[in-house]
């Protein structure tokens, strides 16, 4: 009798994102170090000196909430009682792939928003290849809301994302009153990176967020000299 092999036909499950979350009760703040309990008389020490936000004063675990580790990044909430306690303003300066802020209390603090423009950028390359055809395919119009949509979505939760940093270390956030209607040149490149700023969008949800009084918009002239 013949046998015949079976071979699967699906390949084994992979691991795209590693990432490690820790419980709030196997972790112990010690000044600059972040003790994790792996068990019973083993600890592993995170290193939090080159952190780029500041430690409220009189930190506690308590406060700390549940840190979730990657390859690249150990990602540390903290909870804060009131958005203004003990937070110092902090001036922002926005730049095309990057906010950074400042104040005499925090120093200088970098946000990347990488992220944030490659969803940009990606979502332009796939509405360019159908943007054609959607004036005479009602097809093309349908994929062309799609891509719009899914755009939209994703460059919100990025949004949210800046905001809420930018939240938990500014009491006060200084902001550049910039008008896109004035940055526009004769290059076609450079005035697609303004036009897809999302400038605006991140104020907007700062003033939801912290009121038009933990809000205030600064004059922009000669603020990236000094970035």
């Amino acid at each position: 009798m013949e046998k015949k092999l079976c071979y699967r036909r699906r390949r084994r499950p992979t691991a795209k994102r590693l990432f490690v979350r820790a419980k709030q009760t196997l972790i112990k703040l010690e000044g600059e170090r972040l003790r994790l309990t792996i068990k019973p008389g083993e600890h592993v020490y995170l290193d939090l000196s080159k952190r780029y936000f500041p430690l409220p004063h009189e930190v506690s675990s308590s406060v700390l909430g549940e840190p979730v580790i990657t390859p690249e990044k150990v990602h540390l909430p903290i909870h804060y009682e009131d958005a203004q306690n003990g937070k110092p303003a902090v001036a922002w300066d926005f730049n095309l792939l990057s906010l950074d802020g400042y104040s005499p209390e925090t120093g200088w603090v970098r946000i990347d928003t990488k992220k944030l423009a490659s969803v940009h950028i990606s979502s332009f390359e796939k509405r360019r290849s159908v943007q054609r055809k959607a004036s005479k395919s009602k097809k093309a119009r349908k994929i062309l809301a799609k891509y719009s949509n899914r755009e939209r979505n994703r460059a919100r939760k990025h949004q949210l994302e800046i905001a809420r940093v930018i939240q938990s270390v500014a009491g006060v956030v200084g902001l550049e009153e910039l008008k896109k209607q004035g940055m526009f040149s004769r290059s076609r490149v450079w005035n697609r990176r303004i036009s897809r700023s999302d400038w605006r969008s991140v104020t907007r949800i700062l003033v939801e967020k912290m009121g038009e009084a933990g809000v205030k918009e600064l004059d922009p002239y000669g603020s990236s000299s000094y970035s």
